[in-house]
């Protein structure tokens, strides 16, 4: 975007979204103990309680935008990636792996520590009761009765099984389409696309109100709770910081046994990529940078970089799997409620499929998160107080992400290095 045209927004619009948040925490601290800091006064709590409407109304328009983000994005994945048949297989099994374990170490971290119960917290309006675990139940339910149910139910496996079933016909009849010389998938392709735009865009809109949501949040806890409840908040903060660092762990591990670049190599070429991707907060905005790093500066052929970098980050985010499923055990532990084993489980499984449709765009991981919760029974009410810490841990986990495709495009390159069909040979310069 040009200069002139960022001098012609008007000046909010022209703070970065990070500072825009942290400037409505630090005022939202400010009117909080002003208004009694714990102690307010009785003849003021109706209109300090109204505070929070901004935070509702933007939790309901993300609740709203849930299902057809995830749904669009999947179908628009299937149409536009192109993943040879191989290596696509493997692609799969690699984004599944690291996705899956990046869950388990976020609760494996969350159990362990148990940052919900380090304070407290102020409950909800409505509590719902966590959700048994009936696998039978399960499976007969991950087929819904009406194909627009899942859209109105927000029932994550109903919706991710039609995303998959539709994805895979779409795709299948669009190579039938082009082995054929035919042109009419491309009609809907660009309907999906387009319609996928459109969530995206309205999404930025309801993100660009996050700064208001978290200035009313913050005074109203503030004001009514004083500052105990940011106690549990910090422990959280620590714990998913613990948990992203174990999985960039991994990563390294993963790289160092699974391929033949170095982590030194890995870690310097990359540098740009994963600090790109926690200024910005973006996977999206970093894909062409990491796309270049691992050209350039690892030294890896370009069909590796590409399925890893281009096709993987469409479906790979790590990071924000682990932070979901961290936050529905945080949540769940400041209720004082027990969430055993079958029913991290399907946690877990939701995580999964959730993090799928993660746009790579700021906090869209807010997004996706009233799903995980409505398939556990949580109150979603409950994001509103995450939301205050989002926007840090937002950056992490983006950079997990990112460190994810460049982890899975070392991997598909193999243990050997092969000579890149470019010519293009990386010096140890560009690694410095």
């Amino acid at each position: 975007m040009s200069e002139i045209a960022i001098k012609d927004r008007p000046l909010w619009q022209r703070i970065p979204l990070y500072l825009q948040i942290a400037i409505a925490l630090i005022l939202g601290l400010i009117l909080g103990v002003a208004l009694g800091a714990g102690q307010p006064n009785p003849a003021n709590v109706a209109w300090i309680n109204n505070l929070v409407i901004p935070c509702n109304l933007v939790l309901k328009a993300l609740r709203a935008l849930a299902t057809p983000l995830i749904l669009l994005a999947v179908l628009h994945s299937f149409l536009t990636a192109n993943i040879p048949g191989r290596s696509g297989r493997r692609l799969a099994v690699l984004l599944f792996s690291n996705t899956t374990v990046a869950i388990l170490i976020g609760l494996l971290v969350a159990n362990i520590l148990q940052p919900g119960k380090w304070g407290s917290l102020a409950a909800p309006t409505e509590t719902s009761a966590t959700k048994e675990f009936d696998p039978w139940g399960l499976l007969q339910d991950m087929v819904p009765e009406a194909v627009l149910k899942p859209l109105v139910d927000n029932n994550v496996l109903q919706l991710i099984f039609l995303a998959l079933a539709f994805g895979i016909v779409l795709r299948g009849l669009k190579q039938q389409q082009i082995e054929e010389g035919k042109t009419a998938y491309v009609a809907i392709e660009d309907a999906i696309a387009i319609l996928f735009e459109a969530v995206i865009r309205i999404l930025h809109w309801v993100i660009a109100l996050v700064p208001i949501a978290v200035f009313g949040i913050v005074a109203r806890t503030v004001a009514l709770q004083g500052f105990a409840p940011f106690k549990s908040l910090g422990a959280f903060i620590i714990a998913v910081l613990v948990a992203l660092f174990l999985q960039a762990c991994y990563y390294l591990i993963r790289v160092h046994f699974g391929s033949w670049v170095s982590p030194q190599r890995f870690l310097a070429g990359g540098s740009d990529a994963l600090l790109t991707a926690f200024s910005t907060a973006s996977s999206t905005a970093t894909m062409p940078i990491t796309f270049e790093a691992l050209l350039e500066k690892i030294g890896l052929r370009e069909s590796s970089a590409s399925l890893g970098a281009l096709v993987g980050s469409n479906f790979n985010n790590d990071g924000t799997a682990l932070y979901e499923a961290m936050s529905a055990l945080f949540v769940a532990q400041v209720l004082g409620l027990s969430l055993a084993l079958p029913q991290q489980f399907i946690v877990i499984l939701t995580a999964i499929f959730a993090s799928v449709g993660a746009a790579g765009i700021p906090e869209a991981g807010l997004v996706t998160m009233t799903l995980v919760f409505s398939a556990v029974g949580l109150p979603t009410q409950y994001i509103a107080i995450l939301i205050t810490v989002d926007w840090f841990l937002d950056r992490c986990r983006t950079a997990i992400n990112v460190m994810g495709d460049m982890t899975v495009s070392c991997l598909l390159d193999g243990k050997k290095r092969q000579p890149q069909l470019s010519g293009i040979e990386p010096s140890d310069e560009n690694l410095s």
